[in-house]
């Protein structure tokens, strides 16, 4: 019985070493880190946003034309992440901007919003 005990422990010791392992030569990043918020944030914004704020985030989507006014060039929004994050929740119209951003509070889970707000984080142009 003994035995059993230690080739488990043994056997969890290897595994999670693999996981470090993993980890350290390029393998997906730890859920918690924020290189995984914003990997699940690019993710989130080429399903939901891209249509209308465009592949460079640049107000620029397929469906851009179809809207006065245009979407927002995201690479360059002056807005704080908790505004930004009020946008995406509750739409546009709810915070005196366009009436066509759509709120995706419903749609969307906290952390896939808060995913979203940490890409945008990282498109910014100085």
């Amino acid at each position: 019985m003994k035995a059993v005990g230690v080739a488990h422990v043994a056997l969890a010791a290897l595994l999670s070493g693999l996981a470090l392992a993993t980890q350290a030569q390029g393998g997906f990043p730890l859920k918690e880190s924020v290189e995984a918020s914003i990997h699940r944030g690019s993710i989130v914004f080429h399903n939901y946003c891209v249509t209308c704020h465009g592949m460079n985030a640049d107000g620029q989507g397929r469906a851009a034309k179809l809207y006065s006014p245009r979407p927002a060039n995201l690479r360059i929004s002056p807005y704080s992440d908790d505004y930004k994050e009020l946008i995406i929740r509750q739409g546009g119209k709810r915070v005196a901007r366009s009436e066509f951003m759509p709120p995706w509070g419903e749609e969307l889970t906290d952390e896939q919003i808060a995913d979203v707000v940490a890409y945008l984080r990282t498109i910014l142009t100085p």
